[in-house]
This record gives structure tokens, C-alpha cells and sequence, in this order.
């Protein structure tokens, strides 16, 4: 792993979804992955290492990823960035899923839309955006150095769920196998819900991949 990058996770709401921090400590520039729910401890964190916030990024669309979008674009004003694909979920409480019983969620429209093979940076921190639909049509993971971020594509000995709206069975399985396992064995999974995996793990212990 890059010795200036720190990754700090939080597991936040109801569906214990992963949220991520991530910072170039030479540059003191971060960026948060998926923040599901807006909790205290996270801008306190970013607040009493004085980092200075660049980017929101989403994986996908669904409520559990993005209900706390809007208080954080407003406490930091960073820009919210999603794959153009997934762009409509932010402010459709049908496609998000919030409208089945959660509280809609409505949030304003991303300031950048993803697409694949898009490079982002925070300080000298290359980040690569890689579209991997099936979970949702606009799932992206995103990649620095060897590690990745995984979203609700590939968990550690599972794979995201493709009977909601606009999801694709043979579409993820092509994703992951396409984009994700043709990564180094030793490249790091953090994934959207769970612990931390590898490549090399997945592809000898995970069933949907066989």
C-alpha cells in the first residue's frame, strides 16, 4: 500500500455499510467513499486532522450509499461524484430503494458523473474509476495502487445482490471477473458491506466465482 495513504472506514445505518476515508497525509486532500449516513465522529475526524475534503464518491446509487450525501456536501462543500449511469438515484427515492420504507431520500444532482477508465486525484493519490455494473447499471469501483474499492460488487466470499431494479446477474459476474479479477492476487478488497478480502482470496474461496 502507498505509504501516504491512509484509509479510515466507519460502518454506519441500518445495512451496515461501509464508509470510507481516504487521504493523501503528504497533502493533507481526502476523499469519502460511500457515505451511507452522516455521523458526528466522521467530520470530526476530518475536522481534528485538519484534511481538506475533495471529493464525495459513490460506488452506486441505493439509500444505504448515499443518505448522508447531503449533510456532508454541505458541511464541506466538496462536489459529489457517480457514475452517469447511477445519476438519477440520487434524487429518485424509487431507484435509490429509499421508497420502500426508509425515509425518502432525496438528494441534489452529482457535480461530477464517472465514467470508466475517469482518473481522479487527491494530492499525488491516482485514483481510477472502473465500471462494474450488475448490482446496479452504473456500479463503479474505484482503484489506487493495489487496492480497491469494491462497492456492492465483490465482498469477501460473496458477490452483491442483482434482483433489485436495474440489476444483472451475468452482467456483475462479468464485471468482477473482467475488471476486478484480473487484478494482482495481492490487491486489497474493501468492499461495501464486510470485511476486508484480496483478489487472490475471491478467486480461490468465493462460490459465485467458480
Amino acid at each position: 500500500m502507498l505509504s501516504n495513504l491512509e484509509i479510515k472506514r466507519y460502518v454506519v445505518g441500518l445495512f451496515q455499510s461501509n464508509c470510507y476515508v481516504i487521504t493523501d497525509t503528504n497533502s493533507k486532500k481526502s476523499a469519502v467513499i460511500d457515505p451511507g449516513e452522516m455521523i458526528p465522529s466522521l467530520i470530526d475526524y476530518i475536522q481534528a486532522n485538519k484534511y481538506k475534503l475533495k471529493y464525495i464518491l459513490l460506488t452506486h446509487g441505493h439509500l444505504d450509499h448515499i443518505g448522508g450525501v447531503e449533510e456532508l456536501r454541505e458541511k464541506t462543500g466538496a462536489p459529489v461524484a457517480i457514475s452517469s449511469y447511477d445519476a438519477e438515484m440520487l434524487y429518485d427515492p424509487e431507484l435509490n430503494l429509499s421508497a420502500m420504507g426508509y425515509g425518502e431520500i432525496k438528494v441534489k444532482p452529482a457535480d461530477i458523473l464517472l465514467n470508466d477508465g475517469d482518473i481522479l486525484y487527491i494530492g499525488d493519490i491516482k485514483i481510477e474509476v472502473l465500471h462494474t455494473p450488475g448490482h446496479t447499471p452504473g456500479g463503479i469501483s474505484f482503484k489506487i495502487d493495489n487496492i480497491l474499492f469494491t462497492g456492492d460488487t465483490l465482498f469477501k466470499g460473496s458477490i452483491g445482490r442483482t434482483d433489485f431494479p436495474g440489476g444483472n446477474y451475468e452482467e456483475i459476474i462479468n464485471s468482477i471477473k473482467d475488471k476486478l479479477l484480473m487484478q494482482d492476487d495481492n490487491t486489497i478488497i474493501y468492499p461495501g458491506h464486510g470485511e476486508v478480502s484480496t483478489i487472490g482470496y475471491e478467486k480461490i474461496h468465493n462460490p459465485f466465482l467458480k
